[in-house]
């Protein structure tokens, strides 16, 4: 299994794409979230994929950033149905409020002949906090990360072994979602910025955390492997050595810091 990271950049990120990511067994992938705009198109194509090759995907929340890549990658599937060149449906998991609002903004945006295949090629599926689905043959949990901006959900997705690769969506570990992040093999979380930059990026403000933060979370928790992403993209050419240099300080674990397109074997 590995992780493709499409984009790894926060909302307003002009340098690098929106953060959004695939995971891929064979030539089976899960996709969670889109970026903010057809530039995902892009980022497959580069990373050697394209919306044929995806069959599931996970919209963690409603926020621009995330969602509208996922319009894209739809009507793209629609067109590839329409010409004979997709097989079988894709499953997009979200919570009600998510659904629903994708499936209002293709209504309005996509062609009558696209909307008209939306049924041949899509399956929703509304999922709630706690609840289990089989994706990529493996067992996955969608949590609600008790967000008090936006209704927002993380998952966990059962390894080999009894082992646990956990995302905790677009914002810092919660207490809520400590059954899932504590011992995971792999955790994905966000890291706004350096700690040390704290003061010119207010990353609290926008209920996010810095490196520091996050690193000083995932030791406590016994995390093996932490994966940082959605950051600013003021220096992007050292964001991975001075990110590692700050983290590496409060958490001994394996901690990347991945470019967009870099692949993570997991």
């Amino acid at each position: 299994m590995q992780i493709t990271m499409l984009g790894t950049g926060s909302a307003m990120v002009t340098e690098c794409y929106n953060t959004c990511f695939l995971i891929s067994d064979s030539d089976k992938h899960f996709m969670v979230d889109g970026g903010g705009g057809n530039m995902v198109l892009r980022q497959l194509k580069y990373a050697g994929y394209h919306c044929m090759d995806i069959h599931e995907i996970f919209v963690t929340h409603k926020h621009i950033d995330h969602l509208m890549g996922v319009i894209w990658v739809i009507r793209t599937i629609c067109q590839c149905k329409g010409k004979g060149s997709y097989n079988g449906k894709v499953n997009v998991y979200a919570h009600e409020e998510v659904i629903g609002l994708i499936k209002e903004m293709l209504g309005k945006l996509l062609w009558k002949e696209q909307i008209n295949l939306l049924d041949q090629c899509v399956c929703w599926n509304v999922v709630e906090d706690g609840e289990k689905r089989e994706i990529l043959g493996r067992e996955v949990t969608f949590f609600d990360i008790q967000s008090i901006k936006d209704r927002q959900f993380g998952f966990c997705m059962e390894l080999e072994d009894g082992e646990k690769l956990t995302c905790c969506g677009d914002e810092s570990y919660h207490p809520c979602e400590r059954v899932y992040v504590e011992n995971s093999k792999w955790l994905l979380h966000e890291a706004f910025c350096l700690h040390s930059q704290a003061d010119i990026f207010n990353p609290y403000e926008k209920h996010h955390k810095t490196v520091k933060d996050a690193c000083e979370m995932a030791e406590e928790l016994k995390v093996k492997n932490l994966i940082l992403y959605h950051t600013e993209d003021s220096d992007l050419k050292n964001r991975k050595d001075s990110y590692y240099k700050e983290g590496s300080r409060y958490y001994h674990g394996n901690l990347y810091i991945p470019e967009d397109l870099e692949t993570i074997l997991l």
